[in-house]
């Protein structure tokens, strides 16, 4: 599965199209490498998000095509969340 789908289907990212701008800023990494929005997802990837002020690391427990919203927790587990420091 593609990563940008996966960021969808998932609700990290609200939006596929916002999935793509964060991987193309290079805001987001699969197993410590930079991914692109096309990079293809398998069980057990961790992947590191940077978000404006938190950094979120999680790993990848499920590929679905389809599923509920209240189920959406169940596609990953989250390793890592992290408040970074601003510098102003």
């Amino acid at each position: 599965m593609r990563l940008d789908k996966f960021l969808k289907l998932s609700r990290l990212i609200k939006r596929r199209t916002v999935a793509k701008d964060v991987a193309n800023q290079g805001r987001i990494e699969i197993n410590g490498q930079p991914a692109k929005a096309s990079s293809d997802l398998n069980v057990g990837d961790e992947i590191m998000i940077q978000y404006g002020h938190k950094t979120l690391t999680i790993q990848v427990e499920s590929l679905q095509e389809h599923v509920k919203k209240d189920e959406t927790a169940r596609l990953y587990s989250v390793i890592r969340e992290e408040k970074n420091e601003s510098n102003g």
